[in-house]
């Protein structure tokens, strides 16, 4: 396999649409997610559309054990990855005193500790071959703090911070690191985060997964640092969140993230 691309939560939304994008341009796949099955259904989408090899690893990358599983089964096949895509990541409402540690451990876990060890794990061949690519999905929430989802607006911080400091470490090495900042966007996370009748959706509507993928994979191609979708988003991140004090911005935020029917 050359050109290969290992992408994690590829079993839907913006993942997904990663794996089509990066197989519509003759390049072959790692699939990455919990959902085997979903895997295999998009790796024979991808054969079929593209001819590429698409190979399925099902994996719960909230489990360190599992993690180093994946790290381990990539390397011994002996193929060089061209492409790191860590996109899988999840979130989740309510109040951090409130919600089950598990649940945000297992957040970090994927959110953070997979993000960081998966690069750590393949970062060092690329820059041996002085080739590479490697995208990190974080989030507009990345730059400002969520309450009522404390833990998830903190892991995306993380995310933007971390892909921009290793960016500027291997500048010139001819390995470059993107990182995606994505706002809203009409995906199962909405459902499966509990925030379908947060204030800050009310009446609106957001992209699909395949416009903020296609962003993303080109800005990846460029070699650009940082780079957040939508205009409006690229307003909000460079106008309000830097301008707006925190004593404002704070009591904003909380506000936006309560649902319809609370205080």
């Amino acid at each position: 396999m050359k050109n290969v691309a290992l992408i994690t939560g590829a079993s839907s939304g913006i993942g997904r649409e990663l794996a089509r994008i990066h197989a519509a341009r003759g390049r072959n796949a790692i699939l990455v997610a919990r959902r085997a099955d979903r895997l295999q259904t998009l790796s024979d989408e991808l054969r079929r559309e593209h001819g590429i090899e698409a190979e399925v690893l099902a994996c719960d990358l909230a489990d360190p054990a599992a993690r180093r599983k994946l790290i381990d089964a990539v390397r011994e096949r002996g193929t060089p990855l061209e492409y790191l895509i860590n996109n899988a990541g999840f979130g989740g409402h309510g109040l951090f005193a409130e919600r089950a540690w598990e649940s945000d451990l297992a957040m970090i876990q994927v959110n953070v500790l997979a993000v960081a060890e998966l690069t750590r794990a393949f970062l060092p061949s690329m820059l041996e071959r002085g080739s590479g690519r490697i995208l990190h999905v974080a989030s507009t929430a990345g730059f400002l703090p969520g309450p009522l989802q404390a833990t998830y607006y903190a892991t995306k911080a993380y995310v933007v911070s971390f892909g921009q400091a290793v960016a500027e470490e291997i500048r010139g090495s001819g390995v470059t690191i993107t990182t995606l900042c994505p706002g809203f966007t009409e995906t199962e996370f909405v459902a499966n985060a509990d925030l379908t009748d947060l204030r800050m959706l009310a009446g609106r509507s957001g992209p699909g997964p395949r416009p903020v993928a296609k962003h993303g994979y080109e800005a990846m191609e460029r070699g650009k640092t940082l780079t957040i979708h939508g205009f409006a988003n690229r307003v909000l991140i460079e106008g309000a969140t830097r301008l707006l004090p925190r004593s404002i911005l704070l009591p904003l935020s909380h506000q936006s993230m309560k649902k319809k029917n609370e205080g």
